[in-house]
């Protein structure tokens, strides 16, 4: 669910692609318990699960002072600057798109990211409802949306353009690296004109034009998907704790290198999410609260 506000409000009703936003990091905020802190990165790259939100936030306000629409390529996360260009690649069927991010969230379930519903249909798992998936943040590009966003010139349609550029390429090739052009500012009624003068194919639905966005295929790469219940520098802490949690599932301790100082994992592996979402709700009713899902 995505986060509409620093007071945590959700927004004014209104027509949607009607605004043009601003530049927003925001502070540190709390939402049930848990602090986070938005920042300027200079890299970015998560893995995690994905959920998507739709019909009932449309033409609401995003946290960055947008109108929510459900036909276009936008994202909700936690802590990355808004807008922000990310690419998201669902690591179960390879598929791999820019969405622009505008709004906060999501804040429940473990989620790492919250597509909109034209993103969750390009990704491959509307239906599905979640998915394992890769964020990894365009930083060259999304410094020129923060350039724009700080002049007060919309930033809507960036992430059309990025996704053009990208192309699709065969499974295991490189991929092609994304150029770096401009949506001209013009009728939302009318197709959107790039810096090289060309014009995206697409459709007018309900008054406002919708190009088609190019999905990139990617090599589907095997993930393992475990509930981490804590990390220790000493590694009888972490054998202590999963032998506290062998009631809820096969805890195993995992080593892992991280700077040069090893961490001890205490893990439970679920086959998928509605299992992995299980693990954590009992974890948490028996006080382990700082359990998340960790996709690898």
């Amino acid at each position: 669910m995505p986060f509409f506000g620093d007071d945590g409000s959700n927004g004014n009703k209104g027509k949607p692609g009607k605004s043009a936003g601003q530049y927003k990091v925001g502070s540190p905020y709390k939402i049930n318990g848990v602090t986070y802190k938005p920042q300027e990165f200079d890299t970015f790259t998560e893995t995690g699960i994905a959920s998507w939100y739709g019909p009932g936030f449309h033409g609401k306000s995003t946290a960055n002072g947008e109108r929510f629409d459900t036909g276009e390529l936008t994202a909700a996360h936690r802590v990355l600057p808004m807008p922000s260009l990310v690419r998201v690649t669902n690591l179960e069927n390879g598929r791999s798109v820019v969405l622009r991010v505008n709004d906060r969230g999501p804040f429940a379930h473990n989620r790492v990211i919250d597509v909109s519903q034209k993103g969750a249909e390009l990704l491959g798992f509307k239906n599905k409802g979640t998915a394992r998936v890769r964020v990894q943040l365009m930083e060259r590009e999304s410094a020129r949306l923060a350039d724009l966003a700080k002049k007060g010139i919309s930033t809507r349609g960036h992430e059309l353009a990025h996704n053009r550029a990208s192309g699709s390429h065969a499974p295991g090739s490189p991929p092609v690296p994304p150029a770096p052009p401009i949506v001209r500012q013009a009728s939302v009624q009318a197709p959107m004109t790039l810096d090289d003068g060309s014009t995206f194919p697409g459709h007018v639905k309900g008054g406002v034009f919708y190009p088609d966005p190019v999905v990139r295929q990617e090599a589907v790469m095997p993930t393992n998907l475990f509930v981490q219940a804590g990390s220790f520098k000493h590694e009888s802490a972490a054998r202590s704790l999963a032998s506290e949690l062998q009631a809820f599932g096969a805890a195993r301790v995992y080593t892992a290198d991280v700077r040069g100082t090893r961490y001890y994992r205490v893990r439970i592996s679920a086959n998928n999410v509605p299992e992995a979402d299980r693990i954590i709700a009992a974890l948490k009713r028996s006080g382990y609260r700082e359990s998340i899902i960790v996709v690898e």
